[in-house]
């Protein structure tokens, strides 16, 4: 009653389901397992101390920026450079800019310093100075912004000393050195004797994307179910496809029908 398996139209229809369903039965696992390490990383993020609460360590030994060394307190010394703006952020709801300064290192690299936010517009508001001479910094260690962080500028088109996003890509048309593919954030500004909406207010460190239970994390556990099913729909498939051709062949060998059936395709002896 079987036979029918063997004819080349079940050989293509047997192959399509022997490889579709492995397929997606691996692309659900592999969502599966992005799922898994997204809850992982924010269990271990819960159980870290603190990012203030950690001892600095230089800059170069937090580098290159991941999920383990983001938001760790990071020392450098050096001048601080050129300054820009960087508008179109908000903090407590509240509309404003960043004030970004690249502090020069001694090796020449310079690394972006956000010594704080201000309310405003650029160019409305008054920014603070920066401080003059070799200085120390310590602030909590970012990875370099990319077109999918909030607030980000991509559309260009900003006045000279504005910059839209925070990377090492953006400001090396912009400065005449070498920048580090990271920045960091002051949490102490030391501009607490200021007027309310002159003084520089510190920007919290962000998580590092792609980590924790935000909503990629439950587009990957969306992606895993789909995949699942998309593989029992195949085997679905499969089986009232031989169900229905296995009933056709009983019909026609119990004389129900005539010896040619039209929908299956195949004769019987």
């Amino acid at each position: 009653m079987y036979r029918f398996l063997l004819t080349p139209r079940w050989w293509g229809i047997n192959l399509f389901a022997v490889l579709a369903i492995p397929l997606c039965v691996f692309m659900g696992t592999w969502q599966l397992g992005r799922f898994e390490d997204r809850v992982q990383s924010h269990e271990q993020a819960t159980k870290q101390p603190a990012p203030g609460a950690r001892a600095a360590k230089p800059l170069d030994d937090l580098l290159p920026v991941d999920t383990v060394t983001s938001g760790r307190p990071a020392t450098a010394t050096g001048r601080y450079a050129d300054q820009f703006l960087v508008p179109g952020r908000e903090l407590d709801d509240r509309s404003g800019f960043y004030v970004l300064n690249m502090l020069r290192t001694d090796g020449g690299k310079a690394l972006p310093v956000v010594r704080g936010w201000l309310p405003g517009k650029p160019g409305h508001t008054a920014v603070p100075a920066a401080p003059t001479g070799e200085v120390t910094v310590t602030g909590d260690l970012q990875a370099s912004e990319n077109t999918g962080t909030d607030g980000v500028d991509t559309a260009g088109g900003l006045p000279d000393g504005q910059l839209g996003m925070i990377s090492a890509a953006s400001l090396v048309n912009l400065v005449p050195y070498d920048v580090y593919d990271a920045w960091v954030t002051l949490q102490d500004t030391d501009s607490s004797g200021g007027a309310e909406d002159s003084a520089l207010r510190p920007v919290p460190a962000v998580a590092p994307q792609g980590s924790g239970l935000d909503l990629k994390a439950f587009q990957n556990l969306g992606y895993t179910g789909e995949w699942f099913v998309f593989a029992a729909f195949v085997l679905f498939m499969w089986f009232r496809l031989v169900r229905r051709e296995a009933e056709a062949a009983r019909d026609v060998k119990l004389g129900l029908v005539p010896d040619t059936d039209a929908d299956t395709g195949t004769r019987t002896a």
